[in-house]
């Protein structure tokens, strides 16, 4: 991405992490004292409250008195704004304050101002983690939340730190300029169906152990829809933190004449959109699909969508 270009929805942050503080002791005890507290649910799918219903809504913060009971997890120490004041993310449930909603990071993450987006994708991403390690790998020991949140060690001293799982997200397109350049989109054979409505979505898949992003685009495309792609070229990433990886967007080319041969158990339908097509779905116009059916995009908080707007757009 060139500079002044957009970003993804959920790769904007105005936060220093501030690595270094995370085993001072010291300072974290003072710092909580005078802190920005988010907290997150996670018996509620890890929502926060957020004030206003348009763009963009404001995450709330409190302070460490404020919390409403004893949280379920210590503080995790995020960073520090750009004013010197610190923030920490508990687990805990959402307190009661007049004026706010709960409100999930999918629903809301592309809404917000640079810096709630950083801070509410960081909490979650790193809540998340900690949710699915509460045993060491190696030993099968319990583990207990250190560093301020950072990393997580057993009795014996194993130590754990949170990982994020790389997969590549590829908009396939045919290279064409204009309304009538086509993209392929797939409709995902795990996804919930809605009466009526189809969604589609760019293709994707995690990158295997010593493969490169690359070779995993090749690998997903070929095997999820039969088609052979060139030109990759990456374009961005993101966190997308349900519950931990890290979204490698890129954009390649294909032959849109080439035969699809859908796998079943990954692909319900795929099919080629033309600008003119994916331009009115965004519009809010119908447009059908397979069966029938409406055509539904990517939601708003992924990369996929994102991708789309690059093609769409003619950045390709």
């Amino acid at each position: 991405m060139r500079a002044g270009e957009p970003a993804p929805p959920l790769a904007r942050s105005t936060l220093d992490r501030a690595a270094h503080l995370r085993t001072d002791p010291t300072w974290l005890a003072e710092a909580w004292e005078r802190a920005r507290v988010l907290v997150l649910d996670s018996a509620d799918e890890g929502r926060a409250l957020v004030r206003g219903v348009a763009a963009p809504p404001e995450l709330v913060l409190v302070g460490p008195g404020e919390l409403p009971e004893v949280p379920r997890s210590v503080p995790m120490f995020l960073g520090v704004e750009p004013d010197g004041v610190p923030v920490f993310a508990v687990d805990g449930p959402l307190p009661e304050l007049p004026g706010t909603r709960r409100a999930h990071l999918r629903e809301v993450g592309h809404l917000m101002s640079d810096r709630d987006a950083g801070v509410f994708t960081t909490a979650l991403a790193l809540l998340n983690w900690h949710l699915r390690h509460g045993y060491s790998s190696r030993t099968g020991h319990p583990t207990r939340i250190d560093e301020a949140g950072w990393s997580r060690i057993d009795p014996d001293g194993d130590r754990a730190w949170p990982r994020t799982d790389p997969a590549m997200i590829v908009l396939v397109h045919d290279g064409a300029d204009g309304p009538d350049g086509r993209c392929l989109l797939g409709n995902n054979a795990a996804w919930p169906s809605t009466p009526g409505l189809r969604r589609y979505s760019c293709l994707a898949g995690y990158v295997e152990p010593g493969e490169s992003a690359e070779a995993a685009v090749l690998r997903e495309v070929r095997e999820e829809v039969g088609v052979e792609v060139a030109e990759i070229g990456y374009v961005a990433s993101q966190s997308w933190p349900f519950p931990g990886s890290l979204m490698l967007g890129f954009l390649a080319r294909a032959d849109a004449d080439a035969p699809i041969r859908v796998d079943p158990a990954e692909i319900a339908h795929a099919r080629w959109f033309s600008r003119r097509e994916i331009g009115a779905a965004l519009a809010d116009e119908p447009v059908t699909v397979d069966g029938g059916d409406r055509l539904l995009l990517p939601p708003p908080s992924s990369i996929a969508l994102f991708l789309v707007h690059r093609w769409l757009d003619g950045h390709c």
